[in-house]
């Protein structure tokens, strides 16, 4: 950026003064954001927050458990500024390890309290930014052809006719599937729950890294059950896919999608920047406009669309945030699922 003189008298620098934004928008610096959720919704928070600041955004969309990782690797010399979205437990993972910074927004009072319990949790370091059901979708005319009662519950998905119809993520790079298996060990207890999650492990045509690609894969009859979070679900069935959306009988987890400023970041001033407007009521009602959100925002003044899931209406479990979301039982749980569960034949 170059400043012109009062006797500037080039024509074309002052053809060129014109070009220049005025000084609200003009350029304050860079940010580099790990995006957590769908690409459109990345891309609709990105180029809104750049329009309105001035500030270069860069942004990288990644299912949570891989910015977690990205954010680990790169602790020594951080690339990342801040990490936006994605499930709550690597994130607290990432607090714990101290790889995250506290902040106080003044948006807090206007907060969910599931947001700020968050946010107390991680002692500052991340705060809730969404949250959202775990449970599953499955495409009606696929299961029409195939015969059978509906799924209503986690125990119909080993039912044998689904062989090699089930499609979920990897828990270790989808914080989406992570919460399956955890609410799963929560509902049954450990030993119970990694039985089931065995024979269903027969049932999975495919471990993805995105928590929300096994909806698309139902929307398109390429899977006829897809374990995801409701609201992506959504996001098939408001664009005119036949999906069902289920909510387990025997209740079911959720997500509090969190956001955390990454320690060490080259952009502090405009990381805290992003995260107290990405709180406000007018950055959270983005999403929706992306025709992809239907999370519940944590701003109790955003716009809730009418499809989304109501948390009030879906029988969820007391999700322990803090055992599931702490480094040593993350690590366990992780390492047990590969052990005894993804290696099985089939």
């Amino acid at each position: 950026m170059f400043t012109i003189g009062r006797r500037a008298a080039i024509p074309g620098l002052l053809a060129i003064a014109c070009l220049v934004p005025p000084a609200s928008v003009q350029a304050q610096g860079s940010l580099v954001v790990y995006c957590g959720v769908q690409e459109e919704w990345c891309r609709i928070m990105a180029t809104t927050f750049e329009r309105e600041t001035g500030i270069k955004v860069s942004m990288t969309r990644k299912s949570a458990g891989e910015v977690y990782a990205q954010v680990k690797a790169e602790a020594a010399n951080p690339r990342g500024d801040i990490w936006w979205g994605g499930t709550g437990d690597p994130h607290l993972q990432a607090a714990e390890e101290g790889l995250t910074v506290e902040h106080e927004s003044p948006q807090n009072k206007d907060l969910q309290d599931w947001a700020l319990n968050q946010w107390k949790a991680a002692k500052k370091r991340t705060v809730g930014v969404y949250a959202g059901a775990l449970g599953y979708s499955y495409n009606t005319d696929v299961l029409k052809k195939k015969g059978g009662a509906e799924p209503k519950c986690w125990a119909d998905l080993l039912d044998p006719r689904f062989k090699d119809e089930v499609q979920v993520a990897d828990p270790n790079a989808s914080g989406t599937s992570y919460a399956m298996l955890a609410t799963i060990v929560q509902i049954m207890g450990e030993d119970k729950g990694f039985e089931y999650l065995k024979k269903l492990h027969m049932n999975v045509n495919q471990y993805t890294k995105s928590g929300a690609a096994p909806a698309k894969a139902v929307s398109l009859g390429e899977s006829v059950i897809g374990i995801t979070f409701q609201h992506d679900a959504v996001v098939m069935a408001v664009q005119g896919a036949p999906v069902k959306i289920v909510s387990p009988c025997e209740g079911t987890g959720y997500e509090i999608g969190s956001m955390s400023i990454i320690k060490g970041a080259r952009n502090p001033d405009n990381a805290r920047k992003w995260y107290d407007w990405a709180l406000t009521a007018a950055a959270q009602s983005l999403g929706p406009k992306a025709g992809v959100s239907y999370q519940v925002p944590s701003n109790k003044n955003a716009f809730l669309p009418e499809k989304s899931p109501r948390l009030g209406d879906i029988k969820l479990i007391d999700y322990d945030f803090a055992k599931y979301g702490s480094s040593t039982e993350r690590r366990r749980l992780l390492g047990k699922w590969d052990n005894e569960v993804k290696n099985l034949p089939k």
